[in-house]
């Protein structure tokens, strides 16, 4: 089988018509293309080019072999460009940055949907790196970085990264069954809850930072500045002290649905303002994020969060 520098050569010469300027084409020299055209004439047994003074023509049996050569030549693309793609894709890696809420809750099922439509089409699956933290780090790993794609569930979106509104999240109080709260029978109001130290999560965390705005729209409120009761940086330290009796807490309706199901937490309705906060997805520049995969994961993401809102819009009495 002739080696493919060799065919390239051949059907170089039939269209230039020179191989001093096949040589310049390829980068090599005259003398490498005539001793490649000579090989070539002697693995098949017969005269490919007739040299003359203008230049070089092909002879019949050349203008054959050139055809062919053209097919193979052609072919051998398409499998280097199909391996580079097979390559691309088993490398290819996605680092994300989420918040604490939507990387426990939320992104896992969304990341089985992106592995499922990407077999599904027939790809490797992408391997993704997830660093679970709070949205302002998420911010912050994004803005230096670190990551091409974040999640974040803050209403503070920084003017220098580029944003979309992926959804929406509900916000409960929530009490354990033994607090005064889980008998009352009238809507705790906003401006009760704006006056009750609760148990928070950290400074930079967005559930904390969404509630103290909200707490913020109340009339005369400076809620959103009382010190906590007590404050933890993960949502199920939270959780804990919260069924202990310790205070109130106000946390994603994501968070608190197994405890409320099986009684160790208590919802209290509210009545006064709407607890509800906009997830979205951030990443540092241009309209889209560079990766197709993290483009994809947000699309995912978004048709993900618009289905779980028909399901549960029809039944939130506690958010006014």
């Amino acid at each position: 089988m002739p080696d493919l520098a060799a065919l390239e050569m051949l059907v170089a010469v039939g269209e230039l018509g020179s191989l001093t300027r096949v040589a310049a084409r390829l980068g090599v020299s005259q003398q490498a293309v005539s001793s490649r055209v000579r090989s070539l004439e002697g693995q098949i047994g017969a005269s490919l080019i007739v040299r003359t003074a203008r230049g070089s023509t092909l002879t019949p049996t050349g203008a054959v072999i050139t055809g062919w050569a053209a097919e193979v030549l052609a072919a051998a693309e398409r499998m280097e460009a199909g391996i580079e793609s097979i390559r691309a894709q088993t490398l290819q890696q996605l680092d994300v940055a989420a918040s604490l809420t939507i990387a426990e809750y939320l992104l896992p099922r969304w990341l089985v949907t992106l592995r499922d439509r990407q077999e599904s089409a027939g790809q490797v699956a992408t391997r993704v790196g997830l660093t679970a933290v709070n949205s302002e780090a998420v911010i912050a790993l994004v803005r230096a970085g670190t990551v091409p794609l974040g999640f974040i569930e803050t209403p503070d979106i920084p003017t220098d990264l580029h944003a979309v509104a992926i959804g929406h999240d509900e916000l409960q109080v929530a009490v354990s069954p033994t607090h005064a709260w889980a008998k009352r029978r009238m809507p705790l109001t906003a401006r009760e809850l704006a006056d009750t130290p609760l148990i928070t999560r950290e400074e930079g965390s967005g559930t904390r930072k969404a509630l103290e705005q909200l707490f913020a729209r109340v009339a005369g409120s400076d809620g959103g500045r009382l010190p906590p009761r007590l404050e933890h940086s993960s949502t199920a330290a939270v959780r804990t002290a919260i069924a202990s009796g310790v205070a109130p807490g106000v946390l994603s309706s994501l968070a608190i649905s197994d405890d409320l199901a099986l009684g160790r937490l208590v919802a209290v309705e509210l009545t006064g303002i709407t607890l509800r906060r906009t997830l979205s997805a951030v990443w540092a520049s241009g309209p889209h994020p560079s990766q197709a995969p993290a483009q994809d994961l947000i699309v995912i993401a978004r048709q993900s969060l618009a289905l779980e809102a028909k399901r549960t819009d029809a039944r939130s009495p506690f958010f006014t």
